[in-house]
């Protein structure tokens, strides 16, 4: 980080090499097109470089390199008009559309393809949730959404990848 500050471009490469490839995944994961998250992820970068000298060591670099993959991404779909919903104004799902996680068995590959089907702020509060580590008041603050409506959105989420997961082939234990 020294030598990036310092301005030698071999520095710049070693982190860039270092960390591209999650941060890639973590834009994808919530853009949902490699196109769209490889310019995220250019665009966090040349953020991140430039904003060197403001990292305070309080975290480690990837963290806080994430953070900056995750409000680009989310500035992103924003910028596309992504809408995020009040689901609480939603009618509730009736009791016998109501799915059981133990009924469905399923890898995280199978989870992150399927996810992609969702609607994108379906995907998002999930992936910010399930693959990002964030909880719903972190979520909130990063949506600017109340923490019910991410709650509630969250657990529409689930029971739609679930509904998903079982209607695609399962396989079985």
């Amino acid at each position: 980080m020294r030598q990036c500050i310092d301005g030698d471009p071999s520095a710049y490469r070693v982190l860039y090499n270092r960390y591209s490839k999650a941060m890639f995944n973590t834009a994808l994961r919530i853009v949902n097109r490699a196109a769209d998250a490889e310019d995220v992820l250019q665009d966090s970068f040349t953020d991140a470089f430039m904003q060197l000298r403001s990292f305070e060591n309080k975290s480690t670099f990837g963290a806080w390199l994430k953070q900056i993959v995750v409000f680009k991404s989310i500035s992103f779909l924003k910028r596309q008009r992504i809408s995020f919903v009040d689901m609480e104004v939603m009618v509730d799902t009736p009791e016998e559309d109501q799915l059981d996680e133990a009924e469905i068995w399923y890898t995280v590959d199978m989870i992150k393809q399927t996810m992609q089907q969702l609607p994108d702020g379906y995907r998002t509060v999930l992936s910010l949730y399930l693959f990002e580590g964030y909880d719903h008041e972190e979520i909130s603050g990063i949506l600017g959404l109340a923490q019910s409506t991410v709650r509630t959105q969250y657990i529409r989420a689930k029971q739609k990848l679930l509904h998903l997961l079982k209607k695609g082939e399962v396989y079985e234990q």
